[in-house]
């Protein structure tokens, strides 16, 4: 694959040894934040690991210990409803092997993850954006929704709340109705559920009623904020018709890649039960830069931020003086500011910006400063 302009001129600063304040952190493990590495890691040493006892859906007591996670978020979920897997990209490949033969189609909102079009590709498997929209907020725009189903699609996918844009999903009952009336099922993934930068944290598409097919996804990556332990799962849902012949199904796919690993299986409550102290950590921090960062905008009108309810990431909306790769590139070269352009994400047209919360936040607040001085009107 060729280098961009923007990895080149990152590379680049990097080799001269030039100083660069990174406003793209996704990695918790990078950022400062404290863990308690020696319960952690003593948590890998359960003598039950040296059992090999394959489950195709995960050991009981790590299935059961996810549940309960879900029961602290107002949310049933039968223990025989989980499936472990060794990451959400995992859980999404299979699900997509699931459902679709080659070809067929799964409805994703855009702006989106960009990560999403890599893993259809590898199955086989086509997305087909539907937009999201602005309007004090971000909406989920259901009649172009609608419009977008043909007889391949299989799946509507919904980020909850959404990455980049942060915003929860408060049309679940319209998408459920919409998927039940033409038979697709509806994929949702939870990662950020538990990082609300204002309010409270959203209600789980795996509560309640479920007049859908539905596959909930989350993992330790962002709850526990421990990327490299490699745990995730699939919650299933549904009417009892389709959900019995899709858990079998499941099974017989996670049956023939084999189950996950079991020190981190045996792991897992542990690490579920001590993830509020970084989750406390993390949402301190990305609260602290948003208030930084309206502080620091207030002061230059031509940068604004769009509206974020949720997650690690913050929308920033710039001038359009150039494509916003130029103007990335332009952080780096100029400034030592490294930020996503839109394109990353799949925004439409130029002068959109997105921001990591998750910076630490003397760097964070100077990054922004930088790329406001790009936008300072002369006096």
């Amino acid at each position: 694959m060729e280098e961009t302009r923007l990895a080149r001129a990152l590379r680049e600063r990097r080799a001269a040894g030039l100083p660069l304040l990174d406003l793209t952190a996704s990695n918790p493990t990078q950022c400062g934040f404290h863990y308690d590495e020696p319960g952690i890691l003593a948590a890998l040493t359960d003598p039950r690991a040296m059992s090999y006892g394959p489950d195709p859906r995960g050991m009981p007591a790590a299935r059961e210990a996810v549940c309960r996670c879900y029961a602290e978020h107002g949310a049933a979920v039968p223990e025989e409803n989980v499936f472990l897997t060794t990451s959400t990209s995992e859980a999404y490949s299979w699900i997509f092997r699931l459902l679709c033969d080659a070809g067929d189609e799964v409805l994703i909102a855009q702006p989106s993850y960009p990560l999403f079009d890599f893993l259809a590709q590898l199955d086989d498997v086509r997305l087909r954006p539907y937009p999201l929209f602005y309007d004090h907020g971000w909406h989920i725009d259901l009649s172009s929704l609608r419009e977008r189903i043909t007889d391949r699609t299989k799946a509507i996918a919904v980020v909850h709340p959404n990455n980049p844009t942060g915003h929860w999903t408060r049309v679940r009952r319209e998408l459920e109705e919409l998927c039940a009336e033409h038979g697709l099922a509806l994929i949702v993934d939870e990662v950020f559920l538990d990082y609300p930068l204002t309010g409270a944290p959203g209600m789980s598409f795996a509560s309640g009623e479920h007049p859908a097919l539905s596959f909930v996804l989350s993992g330790i990556s962002k709850i526990a904020a421990l990327p490299q332990m490699k745990v995730a799962w699939i919650a299933a849902a549904g009417p009892q018709n389709q959900l019995a012949p899709a858990l079998e199904r499941l099974e017989v796919i996670a049956d023939t890649f084999l189950s996950m690993n079991a020190p981190v299986q045996c792991a897992l409550e542990t690490w579920l039960r001590g993830a509020g102290a970084i989750q406390d950590q993390i949402r301190m921090r990305t609260r602290a830069n948003l208030a930084a960062l309206d502080e620091v905008l207030a002061a230059c009108p031509a940068v604004t931020r769009l509206q974020v309810e949720a997650g690690w990431y913050a929308v920033l909306r710039v001038p359009a003086l150039g494509r916003d790769e130029d103007l990335a590139v332009r952080l780096v070269e100029e400034c030592g500011v490294s930020v996503q352009p839109g394109y990353f994400f799949g925004f439409s047209g130029d002068g959109w910006l997105i921001v990591s919360l998750l910076t630490p936040e003397a760097a964070f607040r100077k990054g922004v400063e930088q790329i406001c001085t790009l936008f300072a009107v002369p006096r």
